[in-house]
């Protein structure tokens, strides 16, 4: 037994007992039903679990901020498609996102773990390819996550700068305070996941309240007070970056509203944490997208109604940086209602990457379990008062950290790690979407679910989990998912703008997701497969 697999064995026991039984049905054998699914992937239950749903249900709303977010990115969406472009661009990511992450809540049910797509492209994937498959997807998974950390920190730090010259127009911004105000979200985020760790399920739950009332408190005003336009927001689309087609300006601007609705899977990588797992996360995820998709069109259509004259909208970016401001501030009238407004944003932004840290954290922690990255040994450890990865912590916080040391340099270069997320976790839905579609089309490739613990999960035997589509309207769904995925993941690459003169005009998505994908695949024929092969069986 392995240095790793002997200090999860010696917490398991109490780790165990800190499990609520009355949440969780324990059955005649004595375990739990999460204890149970652990056991059947081979797993020791080691981590607490504090979360419920409404709590995990707060906790993934809230690392989504699909309202929030499409404010602080839509001017791509303005830019290559116009009021039209958001509108319909919008409600096919929405659509696709329901998709992709149904097939994924199938998954979450049928292997309730903290790694989420990398353990189940282990179980799914042929057996000639099973590890160097679940291997990348790992690094995938963790790459996406890692740039959601730093880039959500990132933007929120702008934001606030540009909320500062909205309210102080002499302020001149300078690299450095975006980089200090990061670092200052991250030190709050650090500060919920380790010292209040045990308040973290009771935050995001608050934080879910303060997410729908915040929502509200923006929407009212704005349309209320801002004049409004007419139902040609519908049909008025846009080519500012000089593309040959409308339609080919469309697609470039499609997966703007991609980093809005990214990032449900956070669900998946707390599992471990959440009480009744195998069903409470697939009913989160799925409840979370749609909450969040009615919250977000809604404060879509809002905002495009409340525009005004777009040159003016477009123009405002170069001395706010972001045009929301601009529209909140001549909606309203009034400089200090839109820094009010605002700050409700920022507010909301700065929670989000409290959950952003812990599922970037667990993810990290499962893969090292897994041995998965260098020096796992080190990275598995769980603070003894309670039981959190702290290591993980501090690694993604490190990380995020020495990211935006670019700030100094360049920001469009930061600006990059954004689409990294986008093409690092799109990647790991594909591939985890593809394999489960190609297992569910073999005759008897997948068994009704049994929660019997003689009945391991394993590639040879594999089990659907409690909630699942069945039939063919499953199939279809999954077939769906896979299509968009394909789509958004291609145009996830493209430049915002023709020609291409400099750097302020490329994509640099393909060098930084191409250049990780490349430094995994090297280290794993160096010397990641002596280490990785597979999830490891610690039962």
């Amino acid at each position: 037994m392995s240095v790793g697999n002997m200090e999860l064995h010696s917490r398991a026991g109490s780790a165990s007992k800190d499990a609520d039984a009355s949440v969780h049905d324990a059955d005649t054998d004595g375990y739990t039903r999460d204890e149970r699914d652990l056991i059947r992937l081979g797993k020791i239950p080691v981590l607490k679990r504090n979360f419920g749903f409404m709590s995990i249900l707060g906790f993934s709303c809230t690392v989504l901020i699909t309202w929030e977010g499409l404010l602080i990115v839509s001017t791509q969406n303005l830019l290559n498609g116009g009021p039209a472009g958001v509108i319909w661009g919008y409600l096919v990511v929405w659509f696709g996102t329901i998709c992709t992450f149904a097939v994924l809540s199938e998954l979450a049910s049928m292997a309730p773990t903290a790694g989420g797509q990398y353990h189940w492209v282990s179980l799914l994937a042929p057996a000639n390819s099973r590890n160097f498959l679940s291997y990348i997807t790992g690094w995938m998974t963790l790459t996406g996550w890692q740039a959601v950390t730093a880039s959500a920190a990132f933007l929120i730090g702008s934001l606030l700068q540009s909320v500062i010259i909205l309210a102080k127009g002499d302020y001149t911004p300078e690299p450095w305070q975006t980089m200090l105000f990061l670092w200052a979200i991250l030190a709050f985020a650090v500060f919920i996941n380790t010292v209040a760790s045990k308040t973290l399920a009771h935050f995001e739950g608050l934080i879910l309240v303060l997410h729908i009332l915040g929502f509200f408190g923006i929407l009212i005003p704005l349309v209320y007070l801002a004049p409004h336009g007419d139902a040609s927001i519908f049909t008025t689309f846009v080519n500012e970056g000089g593309w040959s087609t409308q339609g080919l300006s469309f697609m470039v601007g499609l997966p703007t509203s991609v980093f809005a609705l990214i990032g449900a899977d956070s669900a998946v990588h707390m599992s471990e944490e959440i009480k009744n797992a195998s069903t409470v996360v697939p009913h989160a995820i799925l409840s979370s997208i749609i909450l969040n998709g009615i919250l977000g069109f809604a404060m879509l259509l809002a905002y495009l109604f409340c525009l005004g004259n777009l040159d003016d909208v477009l123009a405002s970016q170069s001395t706010l940086g972001f045009p929301f401001l601009y529209v909140f501030q001549t909606g309203t009238g009034s400089t200090a209602g839109a820094v009010v407004m605002s700050l409700i944003i920022v507010v909301l932004g700065i929670c989000s990457t409290v959950g952003v840290l812990a599922s970037t954290s667990r993810m990290l922690w499962s893969f090292a379990r897994d041995r998965g990255v260098p020096f796992w040994r080190q990275f598995i450890k769980l603070d003894h008062r309670t039981s959190i990865p702290i290591y993980t912590i501090a690694l993604t916080t490190t990380i995020s950290v020495l990211l935006s040391l670019i700030t100094l340099g360049s920001t469009v270069a930061f600006n990059n790690i954004v689409n990294l997320s986008t093409a690092g976790l799109y990647s790991s839905y594909l591939i985890s979407c593809l394999l489960l579609l190609w297992r569910r089309l073999q005759s008897g490739g997948i068994k009704p679910y049994s929660s019997d613990l003689s009945v391991t999960l394993r590639p040879d035997s594999l089990h659907w989990g409690p909630w699942r589509i069945p039939g063919v309207f499953g199939i279809v769904n999954n077939a769906v998912a896979c299509a968009y995925l394909a789509l958004l993941w291609f145009w996830s690459f493209w430049p915002p703008a023709t020609p291409v003169t400099g750097p302020e005009t490329m994509n640099f998505n393909v060098l930084t997701f191409g250049g990780v994908m490349l430094f995994a695949a090297v280290w794993y024929f160096v010397g990641g497969r002596r280490e990785y092969k597979g999830p490891v069986i610690e039962l």
